[in-house]
């Protein structure tokens, strides 16, 4: 006898858009998740809320000219689909397809449905992975990365209310502390799961909860719909999983997600028969520092950089296009990995600090989270952003001097080997700084800087006007020691396009379902190999709409 009409494994926001489009279809749901209560919204709860739209009210009110035919154009040159996008069977088949359906979504209804929710967006539109290669190439042609206003907590409220309103009503039942351990199938079909019930935990949101059993349950459904996440706090699994293109896994790394994000449900899926395809696939920072107030274990916190910052390697190398801050992510991380070493260097001026670094995350960004327009238009005055200053003074990662030789003293300190000497610092500074002295020049990452300051969004609130690094004026200067940062799983298990998860014959799995990271966001990798930032909590909230109406329809 089925307990629900459908089971959904997840809380998170994928797990949250589905329950609620399953709950407005008039379903009855149980919502499972292994977290207490205060883990409602999941990772997405600490996210910036960055959201990749196309040729938006915003976008042209700052003067951006975007479309969808650019924009599938930037995914295209981005994604890099080459594992048999034709044949049904090929791994990236589905997501290719799943890919051209986000892009429609993102340049049509998107914002209209969301803003009919009651989401709004910081005016100003973000410039996320500029690319920094040919027209073909990876990256966001024009700016596209809409902050929302309320950042993560903003994007989860809507769905949350809505889940909230149909456990009200009686068709949802949250079942927290119900960790998944199998899927049931019978007849070749899912109907239900099995697990442990975990004892109770007053764990504040994001810090580590126990695993102690308080029992076991099992539970039926006619439709069960996965929406766990993917594998980014597993170290071990990243490592496992890590792509020879990217050069070694890191020995070091640290964490941009919650302890909770393990993966488990990964493997559970694909012993009952479904697929995972593109494995090796996945989205790491390079611009990660230690967080001096963490919340979990191996806390750690990614830089927003603005273009102007230098960027050497642990020897003090200066690194070439593409790989200048926030251009090309994984081409960077692919040098760093060549570098032999795990971490790399930004060198800056207190003038770009002030003007160029946020910090990812909700708790980092109080004024935009807490919906403060006066504290938001402070940005815009001199001075770091209150968590930025914080960092400066108290992060493990960040030296500050007032000339490069004590830089690099400081620098070399927090290594366990010194190896930078001033000599070859200085003079790739100086170089650099030579190129200033005429509105044109050979430096291409000078060059990418005049090109953002004709935006009128960077000009106004994120690219500090070009100056010598060594300019006192511009000082004291400041070095940052960066880190790999795990974050994003862009691989999982292959769904069509209605979310219903497929065996390895290409053909679905009766009564399973997967949407957000644990499926690649859609179709087991709809990013391809890179990511145009702002698609992860799109991509959660586009495959939760897509399969929970699935399977709505599925349950009629």
């Amino acid at each position: 006898m089925a307990d629900a009409d459908a089971i959904v494994v997840g809380a998170g926001l994928a797990g949250l858009v589905a329950t609620a489009e399953l709950a407005a279809a008039g379903r009855r749901v149980l919502l499972l998740d292994q977290e207490p209560e205060s883990g409602l919204g999941g990772q997405a709860h600490w996210s910036f809320g960055g959201l990749f739209l196309v040729d938006s009210p915003e976008q042209r009110r700052l003067g951006v000219r975007d479309s969808y035919e650019l924009a599938r154009s930037d995914w295209a040159g981005t994604a890099g689909f080459d594992r048999e996008a034709a044949d049904p069977l090929g791994e990236d088949h589905w997501a290719s397809r799943w890919a051209e359906a986000y892009l429609q979504f993102a340049a049509g209804e998107k914002r209209s449905w969301l803003h009919g929710l009651g989401m709004r967006w910081f005016p100003i539109v973000g410039w996320a992975e500029r690319g920094g290669s040919l027209a073909t190439g990876h990256g966001n042609s024009v700016p596209r990365f809409h902050v929302t206003w309320g950042t993560g907590p903003g994007v989860v409220a809507p769905f949350a209310r809505l889940v909230r309103e149909a456990v009200d009503a009686g068709l949802v039942s949250l079942r927290f502390r119900h960790r998944v351990d199998a899927l049931t199938v019978t007849g070749g079909a899912v109907d239900g799961v099995r697990g442990t019930v975990l004892a109770d935990s007053d764990a504040a949101r994001g810090t580590r909860s126990s695993r102690d059993a308080a029992g076991e349950f099992a539970l039926h459904a006619p439709v069960v719909l996965v929406t766990s996440g993917g594998i980014g706090a597993d170290h071990d699994l990243v490592r496992a999983n890590w792509p020879a293109r990217l050069g070694p896994a890191p020995k070091n790394m640290i964490t941009g997600v919650p302890e909770h994000v393990d993966g488990r449900m990964l493997g559970i899926t694909e012993q009952a028969g479904g697929r995972i395809v593109n494995r090796d696939r996945m989205w790491h920072y390079t611009e990660g520092i230690r967080n001096w107030d963490p919340i979990w274990h191996r806390h750690g916190i990614r830089i927003l950089p603005g273009p102007s910052s230098l960027w050497f390697d642990a020897t003090g190398h200066r690194f070439g296009a593409p790989n200048f801050p926030g251009f090309d992510t994984l081409a960077t991380l692919a040098a760093i990995g060549e570098s032999g070493h795990d971490h790399s260097w930004f060198v800056l001026t207190q003038k770009i600090i002030e003007k160029e670094f946020a910090l990812s995350g909700s708790e980092q960004n109080p004024d935009l989270t807490g919906k403060s327009i006066p504290s938001t238009l402070s940005r815009v005055l001199p001075g770091a952003p209150g968590p930025v200053e914080a960092f400066k003074q108290h992060g493990a990662d960040f030296v500050v001097a007032d000339s490069l030789t004590r830089l690099v003293d400081g620098m070399n300190r927090l290594t366990d080997d010194p190896l930078l000497s001033v000599g070859p610092l200085r003079d790739a500074i100086v170089a650099r700084d030579l190129q200033l002295a005429n509105p044109y020049t050979k430096d291409a990452q000078v060059a990418a800087i005049h090109v953002a300051r004709r935006y009128r969004g960077d000009r106004l609130s994120r690219v500090a006007t070009p100056h010598r690094i060594l300019d006192p004026k511009a000082g004291p200067l400041i070095a940052v020691r960066l880190n790999i940062l795990t974050r994003k799983t862009l691989g999982g298990l292959q769904t069509d396009l209605s979310g219903r998860v497929l065996r390895a014959d290409g053909t679905p799995l009766p009564g399973l379902y997967a949407a957000g990271e644990v499926a690649g966001f859609g179709g087991g990798g709809m990013h391809g190999y890179r990511s145009l930032e702002g698609t992860f909590l799109g991509g959660c909230l586009f495959g939760g709409r897509t399969a929970g109406r699935a399977a709505a329809d599925a349950t009629a």
